[in-house]
């Protein structure tokens, strides 16, 4: 990894806000998952959430694991699951649906630590998550079509809240918010891929890295990672009857 390059994750890091997140409800269009995380990684989240649709949840998983080299993604088995989860983390919980008690989306203080549900292309939010949630918002609209793209709506709130940490300062700063062996985790596996990949599949810790990005391990860990598997073969005689 070149100095330039371990400067440049590093400042990357320092703007990700790691109390802001989306959460997918059976996003089902591969699509649609890709952009919803490449703007997450625009704004700066650092982690989504999704619960998968029961079928193509295999496919859904390998396109989104390919959109999303810079941000984290978390899966959930249930609404209920993914809401608690994000709930106990403090964090205010948004629905876009059109109800009467939503509010635009523009009213909300996304400089509080924020979760918005992203309903899925066929249904939508279900009940039982707009149950959960504590406010619906909703993008005003002057048109004959009275939904937006789930894409394109998750942008336009995802900005809106960029907007609003922006003004406040929550993007200036100098070390992330992240904790230590996150760090060392995004920088060894973007910085040192090859070797990443080879530590995964022996089960090997990632190493720490120095102040230019530079693997710092000791003898033992390189014999690990450089010593190849012994495959065993096992040998069947036949015994003459």
């Amino acid at each position: 990894m070149t100095p330039d390059r371990f400067q440049r994750i590093h400042e990357v890091l320092a703007t990700r806000q790691p109390d802001l997140t989306v959460c997918m409800e059976e996003v089902h269009k591969p699509n649609n998952v890709s952009a919803i995380i490449r703007t997450a990684d625009a704004v700066g989240v650092h982690k989504v959430h999704a619960v998968w649709p029961k079928e193509g949840m295999r496919v859904l998983s390998h396109t989104s694991a390919g959109a999303r080299n810079w941000v984290e993604l978390d899966t959930h088995d249930s609404m209920v699951e993914a809401v608690q989860a994000l709930k106990d983390q403090g964090m205010q919980v948004l629905a876009t649906n059109l109800s009467d008690t939503a509010i635009d989306f523009r009213e909300v203080d996304y400089t509080k630590p924020t979760a918005i549900i992203l309903g899925g292309e066929k249904n939508g939010i279900t009940a039982e998550a707009l149950s959960m949630a504590d406010q619906d918002i909703i993008i005003p609209m002057v048109g004959m079509v009275q939904s937006l793209n789930v894409s394109v709506a998750s942008a336009l709130i995802l900005y809106e809240a960029q907007r609003q940490r922006q003004n406040a300062g929550m993007y200036e700063r100098e070390k992330t918010l992240l904790p230590d062996d996150v760090v060392n985790r995004i920088l060894f596996e973007r910085g040192h891929p090859v070797l990443a990949k080879v530590a995964k599949q022996k089960g090997l810790p990632y190493p720490q890295l120095d102040d230019e990005g530079q693997i710092v391990a000791d003898e033992t860990w390189w014999a690990a990672m450089q010593a190849k598997k012994v495959k065993t073969r096992q040998l069947v005689t036949d015994k003459d009857e």
